[in-house]
């Protein structure tokens, strides 16, 4: 080697190569127009770790995942794009369609490609958006007859969902199971037939359900949602623990199975990640009902938005008023002195279309201090709802003219001395009361033995809350034999029925 090349190295720089972003988004669209897309998405994988907050890279590594056939995986970094990144890449709402639309969630690519063509109506995918949904009505034609136009199941499937919030479990099984057996893939009629199990007291049978569908459609959202609330309920924290990690790390795409995760948190007292996925429902419009806005509302009171919860709230209230006195903010009041001291949450109590919810508010009528008030007022006399029923009780609470509901009554009271004040627990307890009176009452069944019916009800409910009570401790309670209690136990559940 020469003198002067010598000269030359020791003079010279090295200059080290640092590949940016950019270097590797570039090569990333090479190797998509050679139709590489394994190769592609190397790159722009590499691309978005290096630039995170990059929309365009994003964009792209969201359009090579579809060629892949990743749609959730696309999917989800396309609402990243619109959530945090850039709203104004309106093509993303085009892509999200096209995504929906090859996962069968039509509904979903319907919203997507409106709102592309409603935002940039001229833009470059305008046509083919407006093809898209030109495919989808016709899809939506087909399909009306196998699923979404099945009018037999819909109405089988709103009766089911009434008869589970008035209480008629039993009459709910029945109902799901004629669905099932009819479409025995309609995941969401087991789901609704394992709460109503869990409602009638049969942890166990539900938890048997749920089993069935994970087994038949692993990963089923809804299925491992209930499972944890069932835990929730029964008190077991560690399962629940367990049951929670892998649903943290679930990032659904779909908005309905987004409300499941988002009220499930909320349930178990998760409120942090429950107003996470709520909040970005709240965000994109979603089509609110008033159990959305219970939540969100719970959600956000409980992770310190005391404003927001309240204006949410105000919405809540304009789609169900009965829900005024239920706020989160006047939980801890109801805790401590109970719904009896509250004349607002029993005049709404009034106004339930359910009988047995109504008896329950006179019952806390005649334990409130503003009974007079109450029994006085005239939205009380201008009731339409009120049966014969109702009109005996207000009548033996006025003058003490003696009917059935003094039975009723008296039995409540039993549960009074045990049970009070009455918070939203402890209301179980007397609407299952007041349920069994009914049914007894259209049964023409006698009330006469009062402790025993008290000591009945009350271990069923304890048995309903997955709580260990023997009927002995029950029976000790009140007064009466175990073998009383075991007998109208039977007449209770057969009532329940």
């Amino acid at each position: 080697m020469g003198k002067n090349a010598k000269a030359g190295i020791q003079n010279g720089k090295i200059l080290s190569f640092v590949p940016t972003g950019e270097y590797y988004f570039k090569k990333g669209i090479k190797a998509y127009h050679r139709r590489d897309f394994y190769k592609a998405k190397k790159y722009l994988d590499r691309a978005l770790q290096l630039e995170p907050g990059e929309p365009m890279i994003a964009c792209q590594l969201a359009i090579v995942s579809t060629e892949l056939g990743e749609f959730e995986n696309s999917n989800r970094l396309l609402h990243l794009i619109l959530e945090d990144l850039d709203q104004e890449l309106v093509e993303c709402h085009y892509f999200l369609a096209n995504n929906y639309a090859h996962l069968g969630y039509f509904k979903d690519a319907f919203h997507h490609a409106q709102l592309y063509l409603q935002m940039d109506p001229n833009g470059d995918f305008a046509d083919d958006a407006e093809e898209l949904l030109e495919l989808l009505m016709l899809e939506s034609e087909e399909l009306e007859e196998e699923y979404y136009g099945q009018d037999d199941l819909i109405t089988m499937q709103e009766q089911a969902r009434e008869l589970l919030e008035s209480g008629y479990f039993s009459k709910a099984i029945e109902l799901l199971k004629e669905v099932i057996k009819e479409y025995p893939e309609y995941w969401s009629a087991y789901n609704n037939l394992a709460l109503a199990y869990f409602y009638l007291g049969k942890p166990e049978k539900a938890e048997d359900i749920l089993n069935q569908v994970l087994e038949l459609n692993p990963g089923n959202l809804h299925a491992l949602c209930n499972k944890t609330v069932f835990a929730h309920y029964q008190g077991r924290h560690k399962y629940v623990s367990e049951m929670l990690e892998p649903l943290k790390k679930v990032q659904p795409m779909i908005s309905e199975q987004q409300f499941k995760l988002g009220t499930t948190f909320a349930l178990v007292g998760e409120y942090d990640l429950a107003y996470f996925w709520l909040k970005k429902l709240y965000k994109k419009n979603f089509e609110a009902d008033a159990p959305f806005y219970y939540w969100l509302s719970y959600a956000a009171y409980y992770t310190g938005r005391e404003n927001f919860a309240k204006n949410i709230w105000k919405l809540l209230l304009e789609l169900n008023p009965e829900k005024e006195g239920q706020e989160p903010w006047n939980a801890k009041e109801v805790a401590a002195n109970g719904f009896e001291d509250l004349t607002g949450s029993i005049f709404q109590k009034l106004e339930s279309d359910f009988v047995e919810e109504r008896l329950f508010a006179l019952f806390l009528t005649t334990v409130s201090d503003n009974k007079e008030e109450i029994i006085t007022s005239n939205q009380l006399f201008q009731n339409q709802k009120f049966t014969q029923l109702e009109k005996e009780y207000i009548s033996l609470i006025r003058s003490g003219k003696q009917s059935v509901t003094a039975d009723a009554q008296a039995v409540a009271e039993l549960f009074y001395e045990n049970y009070q004040p009455i918070g939203a627990v402890e209301s179980g307890l007397y609407l299952m009361w007041f349920s069994v009176f009914v049914e007894g009452f259209k049964a023409n069944i006698r009330l006469s033995n009062k402790r025993a019916w008290a000591g009945a009800v009350e271990y069923v409910w304890h048995r309903l809350r997955s709580e260990k009570v023997s009927q002995q401790e029950l029976a000790s309670r009140y007064g009466i034999s175990a073998a009383t209690i075991g007998k109208y136990v039977k007449i209770v559940n057969e009532l329940l029925d």
